[in-house]
């Protein structure tokens, strides 16, 4: 198999077949749980605290591997890409980053570069392009070159995503990517994450808790729910009281936004 693979392939562009997942001496977490998204797709997993979707993100990315089942990229399995292979192509936003004391923010999104700069790890023009252009699409310029330490929560996670960006990969996986944002940089972050979706065909797959964020920007939602997929489909499909009263176990109503026809809910007091 060469160093590059093909990313031509039928069928969905990351899948899950069949994965099942425990940590040791721990109960099972994923139980025979498939999906797929396809090429240039934006795709939320959602669910209640606890219903494996972390778990499920690090399997996606091979941090992870499953005790039964496999994860394919562009049609291949995961574990056949060689590793610098495979470094350029995924790119991963844990939900929490500890900081890089003494480097700032732009070194930090250098960092992304290293799938990109060989074993020396030296940046040329095009890295330190790339850094800046990541760096000015996540509204981060204007820290720069402040120390990573230095930085709030949510202006740290700008400059993680950043870094995520600079990598220019072709699937970009992102636990809560949002949450210690304001409402503001909230929609910042998902409108971008449509905009490369649309223009790059990046194919981006995200746990969120805010279903009504996930609604409105994504074209795939996956509920997952004891570690397994309970319902998955275009929002329309998922957004649903009869689909998400059951499986986060409370009462929600379902409305529908007149600006942009996509489904929003609220919750409902019980009783």
């Amino acid at each position: 198999m060469t160093e590059e693979v093909s990313a031509l392939t039928a069928g969905p562009y990351v899948e899950a077949r069949d994965v099942e997942f425990a940590y040791p001496r721990g109960p099972r977490v994923l139980a025979g749980l498939s999906l797929g998204v396809e090429r240039g797709r934006l795709a939320c997993l959602l669910g209640p605290n606890g219903s494996g979707k972390t778990t499920l993100l690090r399997i996606l990315i091979g941090l992870l591997s499953p005790s039964k089942g496999d994860v394919r990229l562009a049609g291949i399995r995961l574990a056949d890409y060689p590793r610098g292979a495979l470094a350029r192509r995924i790119a991963y936003v844990p939900q929490e980053t500890l900081a890089a004391v003494g480097f700032t923010a732009l070194e930090t999104v250098l960092m992304g570069r290293s799938p990109h700069t060989g074993a020396l790890g030296f940046a040329a023009a095009r890295d330190w392009y790339a850094a800046r252009e990541a760096l000015r699409l996540t509204d981060a310029e204007p820290f720069a070159e402040r120390g990573l330490e230095e930085l709030s929560g949510g202006e740290r996670q700008r400059v993680i995503i950043a870094r995520a960006l600079a990598q220019e990969p072709d699937v970009m996986l992102l636990d809560e990517p949002t949450s210690f944002l304001d409402i503001r940089h909230q929609h910042a972050i998902y409108g971008l994450l449509r905009r490369l979706v649309k223009e790059r065909e990046l194919t981006v797959v995200c746990v969120s808790h805010d279903l009504n964020l996930a609604a409105a920007y994504a074209d795939r939602l996956v509920l997952v729910s004891r570690g397994r997929v309970a319902a998955a489909g275009e929002p329309d499909e998922v957004i649903r009281s009869e689909v998400l009263s059951p499986v986060y176990e409370t009462p929600v109503e379902v409305r529908r936004d007149d600006a942009t026809g996509r489904p929003y809910l609220l919750p409902r007091p019980p009783g």
